[in-house]
């Protein structure tokens, strides 16, 4: 039993009640136009700006692999731009999914996320454009955030 939850549906609106983080991986090179994050941004454009902001001024603050922007979008909303991907395409690297960064991300969310009693929810994060496989991700969600934070849930768009 991984104690997360499995939904059919839209991670870009979570279901329950309380405080809730959407958690999403994004790449290290400043790119916002593909995959989830489209949704995300038809829905909540703060996220997006706050990420290009990051990025465009990154050489004074702390992005890069593996670092967390929080965006509170509601005031029980919060949105975590997860760097876990390095470029946008699968090459000569292999995927653009960084695992270590993925894991390092998620001991920041669960940090953040316990701090503010909040359940989080995701798509099946580092896959899709990420390229890299759920049997890899959710071993790192589950020791991440499971018994961390109130609850987790993974949706499959559908």
């Amino acid at each position: 039993m991984s104690g997360i939850t499995y939904l059919r549906g839209d991670a870009t609106a979570p279901s329950g009640e309380g405080v809730k983080m959407i958690v999403h991986c994004c790449n290290d090179r400043g790119g916002w136009g593909k995959g989830f994050v489209l949704a995300l941004s038809r829905r909540r454009p703060a996220p997006e700006a706050a990420y290009r902001r990051w990025y465009r001024e990154r050489a004074g603050n702390d992005f890069g692999p593996g670092a967390v922007q929080f965006v509170q979008v509601e005031p029980c909303l919060w949105v975590a731009n997860l760097v876990g991907r390095h470029g946008t395409r699968t090459g000569g690297e292999g995927a653009p999914v960084r695992y270590e960064s993925l894991d390092e991300g998620l001991r920041r969310v669960a940090e953040k996320a316990a701090g503010l009693g909040a359940s989080v929810h995701m798509p099946r994060i580092g896959c899709g454009l990420a390229g890299g496989s759920w049997s890899r991700g959710e071993p790192l969600v589950s020791e991440r955030l499971v018994g961390r934070v109130t609850a987790v849930t993974v949706y499959d768009h559908g």
